[in-house]
């Protein structure tokens, strides 16, 4: 037994965010499920960026997609599905055996369609169906644009994790939208029991963020506020989670509750424990993606302290409501993690093209 075996008795699941096709040729991948009690992987623009990058996994289909004068992003994707079906077959075992919740791997739409829902939905559609995997997840952001795209594909019977979310209101618009889906689905004839979904609320950057902004106060009140926004919007995030969800009513027979998921779990203070966004975010029905770093400090660590997150609507409030009265604008600390968030993605994914494109010419 593990520590992470404990975070999973106390309801959360451990997924990595991370992937390459060197962890998988290597066995790395497998590895980790059966010595770590991974149960699950996540990956983003910036993850295959990072992955196609370095070495020389890809070069030989680098090489076939040349003699097919394929585009950039065109090859990039055809990249990036090999990988993820390869990662969906290496954990369908899990999948399996915990009837769909885990086993679970994420691939992400074109983070340059974020704002034009049509698009976005449309590429959700080809990515499920070239994947061909029951235990995939399309990660659809959670913008204005990308809303109604989000209920489009859990209507279509796609299971969805939803990302780059920041804020309670938007985690309120995100439970509609899963809410709207699932009910289409089960007007559309579809065995919702077979649809999950996952909404990652991102932490540390909130953190990055608002600790930057009480160092700029820089009064003891704010300073000693330091490390603790991000737990706390995390902790609200799970009893919105719980009212809305677990509480719900209208929801068709069989369906799957869409769990909150941590995102952004790597701290990004060496000040803090590099345990702060696992021991404080453990609680039922959740599941915690953490970059291998700190599945390796969860494993090496005694600090979990069992559920915290049940209990915790009424203190995390307290902390969020501190923050706001020394002078922090919470709305504007969200809603400029949400638009860095898409950009950072964009980012990655436009240097990865500029990365590949002189490989296909």
């Amino acid at each position: 037994m593990t520590t992470i075996d404990d975070l999973a008795k106390i309801g959360t699941s451990t997924w990595l965010d991370d992937m390459s096709r060197e962890r998988l040729e290597s066995g790395n991948l497998k590895e980790l499920l059966s010595t770590k009690s991974i149960v699950g992987v996540t990956t983003n623009p910036a993850i295959f960026a990072a992955a196609m990058s370095k070495g020389t996994a890809y070069d030989a289909d680098i090489e076939k997609l040349k003699a097919e004068r394929a585009k950039a992003d065109e090859a990039v994707y055809s990249l990036a599905i090999d990988d993820v079906r390869d990662a969906c077959d290496v954990f369908q075992e899990v999948y399996e055996k915990s009837g769909g919740k885990d086993g679970r791997v994420s691939i992400e739409v074109d983070p340059r369609i974020s704002d034009d829902g049509e698009a976005t939905i449309a590429q959700a559609r080809e990515l499920w169906n070239r994947v061909g995997r029951e235990n995939l997840m399309i990660k659809i952001p959670a913008t204005d644009g990308s809303m109604g795209a989000i209920s489009e594909a859990l209507a279509d019977g796609i299971s969805v994790n939803v990302t780059l979310i920041f804020s309670l209101e938007r985690y309120k618009q995100v439970i509609e939208a899963f809410k709207t889906g699932i009910r289409r689905a089960a007007a559309n004839d579809l065995d919702v029991s077979k649809i999950h979904s996952v909404a990652s609320f991102f932490v540390s950057r909130v953190d990055v963020e608002i600790d930057k902004r009480l160092e700029e106060i820089g009064s003891e009140d704010a300073l000693a506020l330091r490390g603790k926004a991000g737990v706390a919007n995390a902790q609200q995030a799970y009893a919105l989670y719980v009212s809305e969800l677990e509480n719900a009513t209208d929801l068709p027979e069989g369906t799957n509750l869409q769990r909150p998921l941590w995102a952004s779990t790597g701290v990004k203070n060496p000040d803090y424990s590099p345990t702060l966004y696992v021991s404080e975010l453990a609680g039922p029905n959740t599941v915690n993606t953490m970059p291998e770093k700190t599945i390796d400090a969860t494993l090496e660590s005694d600090t979990l302290h069992g559920d915290t997150l049940s209990n915790s609507a009424e203190e995390s409030a307290k902390v969020l409501e501190d923050i706001a009265a020394i002078g922090v604008d919470l709305d504007d600390v969200f809603a400029q993690l949400e638009r860095e968030g898409v950009e950072k993605f964009v980012d990655a994914w436009n240097e990865l093209l500029e990365s590949v494109s002189p490989r296909l010419v």
